[in-house]
């Protein structure tokens, strides 16, 4: 079965070119010019999403939080600017990769099938238990502590999946980036410290202690 796209911008030669691009490489290709036409068509749960920033009606970061809670694909940003502060509220929101314009389509492409390569490869994972209270199911997506599940956005998982199955191993957070968003390019610090500042505040209002240590002018690890 041929994986979906999503493509969603208010400029129609975008979303044609996009469009053709992609149905050429062999992917089931949906469209969608505005954000509430997006939240609609989100529905049928696309493989992933292409999601302009900019648009009139409804921007794509709302789109982005109003249709996290049942769509669980991978959605990356497409936008001609973005600030840091803007690209760490779309990364809590639940993004997880942003693409500026003007931007390679070639890399563009290479991004959104690394993207799908590590869904597909999610779904293959099992699931662990670490100690007496927390269980990590790998291919469910889902952490649970004491047998409550604790809510975590795409990407926060993404990292406690990397860390945890390799417990006791140091990531810098350039190789987080690489490795978690799975394309070769610079890593950014800011959003990798972000994310693990969100994870670890989850844990503590769980009561969990922090599993992910600190090692200073390095990075981070996985402790049991």
């Amino acid at each position: 079965m041929r994986e979906r796209i999503l493509i969603v911008d208010d400029e129609a030669d975008i979303v044609d070119m996009l469009k053709d691009y992609f149905e050429y490489n062999g992917y089931d290709v949906r469209t969608a010019y505005s954000g509430m036409e997006a939240v609609k068509k989100a529905e049928q749960q696309p493989d992933l999403i292409l999601l302009d920033i900019n648009m009139p009606d409804l921007d794509g970061l709302e789109v982005c939080s109003r249709i996290r809670d049942f769509v669980a694909c991978p959605i990356l940003f497409l936008t001609a600017r973005i600030e840091d502060s803007d690209k760490i509220k779309g990364l809590g929101i639940g993004g997880d990769d942003y693409i500026v314009k003007p931007f390679s389509i070639e890399e563009l492409g290479a991004r959104v099938a690394a993207h799908l390569r590590r869904e597909r490869r999610q779904r293959e994972t099992a699931k662990v238990k670490f100690d007496d209270r927390l269980v990590v199911d790998y291919s469910e997506r889902s952490l649970y502590y004491n047998g409550e599940i604790l809510p975590l956005v795409k990407k926060e998982f993404d990292i406690i999946e990397l860390l945890s199955q390799h417990p006791g191993q140091v990531f810098s957070k350039e190789r987080i980036y690489e490795l978690v968003w799975d394309y070769g390019s610079e890593g950014d610090s800011s959003v990798i410290a972000e994310h693990i500042r969100r994870i670890r505040a989850k844990f503590a209002a769980a009561g969990m202690k922090s599993y992910i240590e600190t090692v200073w002018g390095v990075g981070y690890k996985w402790t049991r």
